[in-house]
């Protein structure tokens, strides 16, 4: 008895795993900002936080391509909260603006193309970056 429901359970967990790694697995990664007033972008780790997608600040890049080594918010959560709302997109979370030092409701959503569209929005204001993943 005991060896049926250890199998059983084996073959459950197989049956969950893709469908958990695949929705998480497009959007999961290291991703490149669109470039801020000065030139530079953030280049930006977003992973499973628990049940829930989050991205942290990995490097900000200056308008020369180099690492800025000082940036004060590396490290910092910068996406909090996803939830998936569909294959590919993800919403009722937030995202932190380091440029404002504000944060927006969000949404974010994988394009045919592989490009992330990020849209942070605070009542009827919104803003939209489309970023690309860094290999």
């Amino acid at each position: 008895m005991k060896k049926n429901r250890a199998f059983g359970f084996c073959v459950f967990m197989m049956m969950l795993a893709p469908v958990a790694s695949s929705a998480d697995a497009s959007v999961t990664g290291l991703w490149k900002t669109e470039a801020g007033d000065s030139g530079g972008w953030l280049r930006v780790q977003i992973e499973p936080c628990g049940n829930k997608i989050c991205g942290t600040i990995a490097a900000a890049i200056n308008s020369d391509g180099a690492v800025i080594e000082d940036y004060e918010h590396t490290g910092k959560e910068m996406i909090a909260g996803m939830v998936e709302s569909g294959p590919g997109s993800y919403a009722k979370g937030t995202i932190w603006a380091p440029d404002k030092d504000k944060t927006y409701k969000a949404k974010l959503n994988l394009a045919d193309n592989g490009k992330l569209i990020v849209k942070g929005c605070v009542a009827f204001i919104c803003r939209s970056q489309t970023w690309t993943r860094v290999n």
